[in-house]
């Protein structure tokens, strides 16, 4: 691994061991591909450590077919690595479905509550709290709750959330942060997404 040098070194009184192993709250935000591709790489590696995975979808709709969501559920399930569940929290993106808003709001708040839940009873070792900027961005869920949550979740619970316009508050929060800029794509000249390319 790259030992880099680093900027400047806490005074929080853990030993490098201890900083290393701490929990980390990861953001993947901005408007290019590959924020929810990132955390289910994490994810991955989470499985091949043996970490139970928890995976909170909040916008995709519980119909769409998402590729990363097959896979790990049969990792999940072969009992080589960790245990991975999924849980899909929206009904699809609201500016598909104005009417629908409402309901959205009401399972992206559920989602967090649930989310909550897990947290306070360290159900999982990795959250992968996925488009989960949006409802925050939109005011669905406070933002300032969810940075004070995720600062006092116990033990050892890593926390990756995915989503364009991650609020400011969240960004200062995290550990790390990933801005994905788009520099080229091919919708850019009409080409449609395809299959096992964004799904």
């Amino acid at each position: 691994m790259p030992q880099g040098q680093p900027v400047s070194v806490p005074d929080d009184g853990l030993t490098t061991r201890q900083r290393r192993n701490r929990p980390l709250l990861v953001v993947h935000t901005g408007i290019g591909k590959g924020k929810s591709t990132a955390a289910f790489g994490l994810a991955l590696r989470a499985w091949n450590q043996g970490w139970p995975i928890g995976v909170f979808q909040f916008v995709k709709s519980a119909k769409w077919k998402v590729g990363e969501e097959n896979a790990l559920k049969v990792l999940g399930a072969s009992g080589e690595g960790g245990s991975v569940a999924w849980h899909k929290m929206g009904e699809g993106w609201s500016w598909v479905q104005r009417d629908r808003q409402l309901d959205n709001e009401a399972a992206a708040r559920e989602g967090w509550e649930q989310v909550k839940r897990d947290l306070a009873a360290e159900t999982y070792r990795l959250y992968v709290l996925d488009e989960f900027a949006y409802p925050m961005h939109w005011g669905w869920v406070d933002t300032e709750e969810v940075v004070e949550v995720l600062r006092r979740r116990p033990g050892s619970q890593h926390v990756v959330i995915t989503g364009r316009n991650a609020p400011a508050a969240l960004v200062d929060a995290a550990d790390l942060v990933t801005d994905m800029s788009k520099v080229k794509h091919p919708m850019d000249t009409g080409q449609k997404g395809q299959r096992g390319i964004e799904w």
